[in-house]
């Protein structure tokens, strides 16, 4: 019937149908012929269609009272005529070689679908805004794509009403968009020209479309269409066009829009009016005007799509791939396949920004007023402390370049390709989604890819995931609900940069360039900004408020001197010099140093630090976002507990070590009794468990292996899982070789437990191999299903096969989709039933299972609520006798229902007619013209569905707490910072670990990611009570959780392994990537490596953070105290008119001795008592409190008085006295300054509760510089350059006395501090 309606259709084949009703009466469907030399004028056929036969149910009449487009010509007064019979074109299919098929040819997908698809867009088109990591074209791409391919031509008129009302409002929300760099004039971008064609095109195919659209009130119409816009000054042809089209269907279609004035503000009807005049053309079309373009498949993993509609969607084959002409045209629209360049700073740049930095700009300006008055030698030391602290920021800036570099390592340079039929080996960068790539063993994938024909492939995704087991790829599609999949279930795909381990494979690309998982994260990682650190910021600040106190001294100690009638450029000169005692020159050098020192401690406390400033910021974090898995647990999954369907719990015994000889089974008992050792016979246990310990271990594609004899398997020998005594020569020697064996499991985590679990029991898989069973068919784990199931044989008997073979199915997954698949289950089974365990499964067994009631689903449900709750992850096991002799393998035509439906799915479809092809589409004609359409499925045999199983049990896996990170969580708690948990694992199992571990306390809360998915960054910042525990969440999650945090000024840790967690860790204010899982992309983006992946760790990381940020704080304080202290000595003697007590040289030499050596001291000072036991500091709070900026004062003040009144006491009237009374006085104020660095070690506790010896460097350091203050004093020649000499006993006596009262008042000051509270 197809082919008769086409060839009738045909303007050759002599139609007999009914004429074609007039142009100006119907829609418009031309089929194109492949242009010739010829003229192609007269080559079009127009059918005329009713809108019955296009899908439109409700016989809609789109005709125009003549008053409704009063002004318009009567050429554009229209009129459907219902009355004819056109004839429908059902099917386009080539006849001859001068007819094409077009690209744009349909492949039948069903209604469910299509919804489904479009359901996703909408979703998206409100998610826009808030999630960065959407954009608005690649939406409007992917509805315009369904819409051409899949609706348009009147294929489905019908759709789900709320998903068409949501759709309406999404389109509306946009189409009014426009360019926000153009003020003047509004310009509306191309997206909302898309959402506007868009809103046409549904009106015209979809009746519930329409009946939403009907319902909005005219004036919200107004508000979104801007027809005022569209018909004004500036805009485009196309946007003119589609405004007069639009208001033609509205006015149709609605009686209540019938109006056209209506629809537009007032103040632009005149310019739509004259626009509706000049396009009169499409007001008669009745239909939206086509946007030009060739539409392409979106790029997209295309998971859930079957492997024919795949290559339909990218115009391709398996056999003969892309067309070489077609590149041009596809690398024009796609793009080239490579990463984002990451932007690049030249070493001279980065040598520039550290003498750009403000503090390094201030010592400059002090070394230039050293050398204005001829101070050569302190101009030379502030030069080297420049230089110096340069050479470290340098170094630092070009380690961190690193990361961004290592990202261009990742791109595949070649790629071996099929392309005309030909493989060849191509540059990575021409490929373009549609080509199909040839996977070999050890060979790095190019693109991201949709694994079509698979051999043995396994894939180390361990770049993207952090997992170094090999993933089995299995091309068969993945049905879900949400466009993102784990990266980890995407077991079609291939990803860019991971490589091959083993068998081989053929992909067609379905994303290249940025658009694939490595140059997603490449544009997250290169595009982030860099953000300076609290203690950054806090000592630019510092260095800011140092300038203009600098500058105010110097104008109140200029006009002073001025004052006093004093020479004006002496008085400027003393003022100058006066700057330069404010200016701390070892500020930079000793934060720089103490970082440093912070960081060698912490690496050997397993924390190697990447960035000097992330040792102070971990000490203001206030959030710690850490993963569950093998940093707050072992990493390592065991079998914690089974439970049968006789009612028996199960427990193991060492169940996380991976040794299958040591650990035992044991039945649960009352707790009043001794647990019961199973022994690990064949006819000491029931046939409950060794089903289903037969299920874990059979069911499973994983391994236990000796790391020794890893080598061996790989060249081909079987998996070692148990050495047996009785090959080994002495039973002695035996026990030797099993304790130093070491072993390593191979494969999914879950899937090493439940190996492990059955060879604990004593029943490994070689225990059945050895009896004969034998693997004949799998369904693999997918996130649909949520259940894997294998088929096995084993003969009748047991020598051998020869009297035939029977088969069963063993099925494991989540529990309730096992309980669903479940028609009976094995109750207990009475002794002598059957001769061994094993002939349960045997088919001349009298069948033994009942069927399954309310109160035994109940009890299942209560024994996995309880082992959930418990933190274990839970499985169902389950069971099914097939048939002799292979029976299942027989022919079906039905299967379980599943190849039928993916049948017709296959049918081919009208393709759209309103599309005239294109020069691509003669390119790729050749591969979308395929007639194979029969199903790529395999067929499901009816026997090994899973369906009619027999429930079994469930076992409960656990990843064990790691010890000591409750005592860690409790210190956090006490240290005011909140640790959240963030999982990929089930809610109630990460609620229950948190629970153990005190993470989630009485009244917290739990989130799934499917739920923050839901959810803007601003309401996750307002969520309250903020969660604690984050499960089955994504990459993005983490980014968008980091992001939220920060916006209500939280301080946040992030930790991560995989290269897609690289991103949430640059964006966190301390990014700790794990060092034995993390990935070197992760450790590259992080400013922290954990060495041994532990939480305690990262708890020791802050502490040592606190710790540094607390040492900083105390030299800060100290040098601030004594430059004021000359400061404050410098104005005293101005005011009071008398020469001031040093030179500038003096001055610099004091601050030299007396600043540098303590002060680093003091940066290795041991963490003060109570340390964690203080609230975090805030990152908004400044370096320096009210308190601390008074105890600065307080202290700066007593040295001041102290060294003022030696000075004025001593006699001055000669210059050979007033020599010695600056020498006195220096001798003072500098003695004075050392004994406050022993002083600054605390700042509230006593200093007589220090040990004095456990800061030996502190000592050194006060030695190092008194012994240069005496040799400054006394030494001749060098006291002449100083302009100092000797002093006496009685002057250093004052010195003793002026101690003693420092000591004396700086107690009462910690004494006061203590008793109030104060935050310092």
């Amino acid at each position: 019937m197809a082919d008769d309606n086409a060839s009738t259709a045909r303007p050759d084949s002599g139609s007999t149908g009914s004429p074609p009703s007039p142009p100006s009466s119907s829609y418009h469907h031309k089929h194109q012929q492949v242009p010739s030399d010829a003229s192609t004028k007269n080559t079009d056929a127009t059918i005329g269609i009713d809108a019955s036969a296009s899908g439109h149910k409700n016989n809609l009449s789109l005709s125009f009272a003549a008053d409704t487009l009063q002004g318009i010509d009567e050429s554009a007064v229209i009129h459907l005529n219902h009355s004819e019979s056109p004839t429908v074109l059902e099917a386009m299919a080539p006849s001859n070689a001068g007819e094409v098929y077009s690209i744009y040819s349909n492949i039948k997908d069903g209604k469910v679908s299509i919804e489904h698809q479009i359901e996703i867009n909408v979703v998206d088109l409100f998610d826009v805004q808030s999630n960065k990591e959407i954009s608005l074209e690649e939406v409007m791409d992917g509805l315009r794509y369904v819409m051409e391919y899949r609706i348009k031509g009147g294929r489905y008129p019908n759709l789900d009403y709320d998903i068409m009302k949501r759709l309406a409002d999404g389109l509306l929300l946009h189409m009014g968009d426009t360019e926000k760099k153009r003020k003047l004039r509004a310009k509306l971008t191309e997206e909302a020209d898309v959402a506007f064609q868009l809103f046409g095109e549904f009106l015209l195919e979809v009746q519930d479309f329409r009946q939403a659209v009907g319902e909005k009130p005219v004036s919200d119409l107004r508000h979104a269409l801007k027809l005022d816009v569209r018909c004004g000054p500036g805009s485009t042809l196309q946007e003119q066009q589609s405004a007069v089209a639009l208001i033609a269907l509205l006015t149709t279609i609605y009686p209540q829009f019938s109006d056209w004035r209506e629809l537009v503000k007032a103040d632009g009807q005149s310019e739509v009016q004259k626009c509706m005049k000049e396009h009169a053309d499409f007001v008669r079309a009745e239909k939206m005007p086509e946007m030009g373009g060739v539409i392409l498949a979106p790029q997209a993993l295309c998971f859930d799509r079957r492997i024919k509609r795949c290559l339909k969607m990218f115009r391709t084959s398996l056999e003969t791939g892309l067309p070489s002409a077609a590149m041009p045209d596809l690398q024009e629209h796609y793009g080239k396949n490579i990463l984002p360049e990451p932007p690049r700073t030249s070493v001279f740049k980065m040598m520039w920004t550290q003498f750009t930095d403000f503090m390094i700009l201030l010592l400059l300006a002090v070394a230039v007023l050293m050398a204005a008055t001829q101070d050569f030698i302190p101009m030379a030391v502030l030069l080297i402390v420049v230089v110096l602290n340069a050479i470290i920021g340098f170094t630092q800036e070009y380690k961190a370049g690193k990361a961004l570099d290592a990202l261009t390592k990742l791109t595949v340079p070649q790629a071996q390709v099929l392309r005309d039929g030909n493989t060849s080996m191509i540059n990575s960068e021409e490929l373009v989604p549609g080509d199909i790539i040839i996977l070999e063993e050890g060979e790095s994938v190019p693109a991201d890819l949709r694994l079509a024909e698979v051999s043995q492939l396994e894939i180390i995704e361990s770049i993207l995931t952090g997992e170094s087991v090999a993933v089995n790829k299995d091309p068969k599609e993945i049905k879900t609900l949400t466009r993102k999949l784990p990266l980890g279930d995407c077991k079609g795909n291939a990803f860019m940069s991971t490589v091959v381990a083993k068998g081989r494979g053929k992909g067609i690309v379905v994303r290249t360039g940025r658009q694939t998982e490595m140059g997603k994260i490449s544009a997250a990682i290169t595009g982030a900004k860099k953000v300076l650190t609290p203690v950054q910021r806090k000592l630019a600040l510092l260095g800011k408020l140092l300038v203009v106190f600098a500058i105010v001294l110097c104008a109140i100690m200029a006009g002073i001197k001025i004052a006093y009638h004093n020479d004006i450029g002496e008085s400027l000169k003393i003022a100058l010099s006066l700057a330069v005692s404010v200016i701390p020159e070892g500020l930079v050098a000793v934060t720089t140093v103490t970082m440093a020192l912070g960081v060698r401690r912490m690496a050997t406390r397993k924390a190697i630090v990447r960035t000097l400033p992330a040792v102070e910021t971990l000490g203001s974090v206030t959030y710690i976002c850490s993963d569950k898995t093998g940093t707050l647990t072992e990493g390592k999954m065991g079998a914690a507990e089974l439970w049968t369907s006789d009612s028996v719990a199960y427990g193991f015994t060492e169940s996380t070590s991976l040794d299958p000889n040591k650990g035992d089974v044991i039945m649960k008992t009352h707790s009043t009794e001794e647990p019961h050792v199973l022994e690990k016979t064949l006819d000491k246990v029931s046939s409950q468990m060794l089903i289903a310990l037969m299920v874990s271990s059979l069911c499973n594609n994983s391994a236990v292996v000796q790391k020794d004899r890893e080598d061996k398997d790989e060249q081909g020998d079987s998996p070692t899982t148990t050495i047996p005594l009785t090959n080994i020569d002495s039973e002695e020697t035996a026990m030797a070789d099993l304790e130093t064996l070491e072993w390593k499991g191979v494969g999914d985590p879950t899937e090493v437990a439940l190996v492990v679990a059955a060879q604990k029991a004593g029943f490994p898989k070689t225990y059945f191999h050895d009896l004969g069973y034998t693997r004949i068919y799998e369904q693999a784990f997918d996130s649909e299903r949520k259940v894997m199931s294998v088929v096995y044989k084993a003969p009748l008997k047991e020598a051998s096969e020869e009297d035939g073979h029977f088969e069963f199915v063993l099925a494991k997954g989540a529990p309730e989709e096992i309980l669903n698949r479940c028609v009976g289950y094995l109750p207990p089974v009475s002794p002598g039933s059957v001769a061994s365990p094993l002939d349960v499964l045997k088919p001349g067994v009298d069948e033994l299972s009942q069927s399954i009631t309310e109160e035994f689903y109940d009890s299942v449900s209560e024994a996995s609520g309880r082992m959930a709750d418990n933190g274990l992850r839970v499985l169902g096991l389950a069971y099914k006798r097939v048939s002799v002799n292979g029976g299942g393998l027989s022919k079906c035509e039905v299967g379980d229902g599943l190849d039928h439906v993916n049948k017709i799915k296959d049918e081919k479809e009208v393709p759209a007619p309103t599309l005239k092809p294109t020069k691509l589409d003669l390119m790729t004609a050749a591969n979308t013209n395929k007639t194979d359409d029969e199903d790529d499925d395999e067929e499901i045999p009816p026997g090994y569905a899973e369906s009619d199983l027999v429930f079994l049990g469930l076992i409960g896996l656990i990843d064990p707490a790691r010890a000591g990170v409750k005592e860690s969580v409790r210190i956090c708690k006490e240290a005011g910072i909140t640790v959240v948990m963030i999982t990929g694992d089930h809610i109630k199992t990460a609620s229950a670990i948190a629970r153990e571990l005190g993470i989630l306390e009485e009244g917290g809360r739990a989130i799934k990611g499917e739920e923050l998915d839901l959810l803007s960054e601003q309401a996750i910042a307002e969520l309250k009570p903020f969660p604690n525990v984050f499960a089955r969440v994504s990459p993005d999650n983490k980014l968008k959780l980091v992001t939220a945090l920060q916006s209500r000024g939280e301080s946040v840790a992030m930790t991560g392994d995989g290269v897609n967690d690289a991103p949430a860790i640059k964006a966190a204010n301390v990014g700790v990537a794990m060092g034995i899982a993390g990935t070197e992309i992760t450790k590259q983006a992080a400013d922290i490596v954990l060495s041994n992946d532990n939480f305690n760790t990262i708890v020791d990381a802050v502490e040592e953070g606190r710790r540094v940020f607390d040492n900083i704080l105390k030299f800060i304080v100290y040098l601030l105290s004594c430059n004021c202290a000359e400061i404050f000595l410098f104005l005293l003697c101005s005011i009071v008119n008398v020469e001031l007590p040093f030179t500038v040289t003096m001055v610099l030499w004091a601050n030299i001795i007396a600043d540098v050596p303590p002060a680093m001291a003091l940066g290795v000072e041991p963490a003060e008592p109570g340390l964690m036991g203080r609230k975090p500091r805030s990152p908004k709070r400044g370096i320096l409190t009210k308190t601390s900026f008074s105890v600065i004062i307080f202290q700066s003040t007593v040295m001041t008085l102290l060294t003022f009144g030696v000075y004025m006491m001593r006699d001055r009237s000669t210059e050979e006295k007033e020599s010695y009374a600056r020498a006195e006085s220096f001798t003072v104020l500098t003695t004075l300054q050392l004994l406050q660095g022993f002083l600054s070690r605390t700042m509230r506790t006593s200093v007589f509760r220090v040990n004095f010896f456990s800061n030996r460097w502190m000592i050194y350091g006060v030695l190092v510089s008194f012994v240069l203050m005496v040799i400054g004093v006394y030494v001749p020649g060098f006291n002449g350059i100083l302009n100092l000499q000797p002093i006496d006993r009685v002057s250093w006596a004052k010195i003793i006395l002026c101690s003693t009262i420092l000591l004396i008042l700086s107690e009462l000051e910690k004494l006061l501090l203590r008793i109030t509270g104060w935050t310092i």
